[in-house]
C-alpha cells in the first residue's frame, strides 16, 4: 500500500503547502455544497499531513 505522506521534510513541506493552498481556495466557496465538502476533506488532510510532518527527522 502506498504511503500517504513523503519520507523527507522537503517533499513533506511541499505537500502540506499545496494542501493548504487548496484548502484556502475551497474555503472561499464554503457556501456551496461542493465547497463545504472539499473544505472538510482538505481540512482533515492538512491536519493529518501536519502531524506526519512533525514526526519527520530529515
Amino acid at each position: 500500500m502506498p504511503r500517504l505522506f513523503a519520507s523527507n521534510r522537503r517533499d513533506g513541506a511541499r505537500l502540506l503547502s499545496s494542501a493548504l493552498v487548496l484548502l484556502a481556495i475551497c474555503a472561499t466557496q464554503i457556501q456551496s455544497p461542493w465547497g463545504l465538502t472539499l473544505t472538510l476533506i482538505f481540512s482533515a488532510l492538512c491536519l493529518y499531513w501536519g502531524m506526519a510532518y512533525r514526526h519527520l527527522d530529515h
